[in-house]
């Protein structure tokens, strides 16, 4: 596997890990006291973002992997893009799988 790649899917894994854990701190009233943290604390909004990032680095390694490889300006976007044309459009991925993607790409 291209280190490129690895290094994609190592940062999708760490970002839903974190978001795992964030949403557990959000949920668990004894970790809340353990860090310090008042009872009605929660971390949803980071929930989101940090499993957003999972799904784009993700995306990014799935076209890296098919040597499509995409940087800024606007990267997000140009990797919701060629997501659609090189996986979805083709058939090599489910249309649900982008709908669920478009909807976390701010546009």
């Amino acid at each position: 596997m291209d280190s490129k790649v690895r290094i994609y899917l190592d940062r999708s894994n760490n970002e839903i890990l974190l978001a795992e854990s964030i949403q557990k701190i959000s949920e668990n009233t004894k970790l809340k006291e353990e860090l310090n943290l008042p009872g009605n604390t929660t971390f949803y909004s980071s929930v989101i973002t940090h499993s957003y990032y999972s799904i784009f680095y993700a995306a990014k390694a799935i076209l890296l992997a098919k040597n499509i490889d995409i940087s800024g300006p606007e990267v997000h976007r140009k990797v919701y893009e060629e997501f659609e044309k090189n996986l979805v459009k083709t058939g090599i991925l489910d249309l649900k799988l982008l709908e669920i993607y478009k909807t976390l790409v701010i546009r």
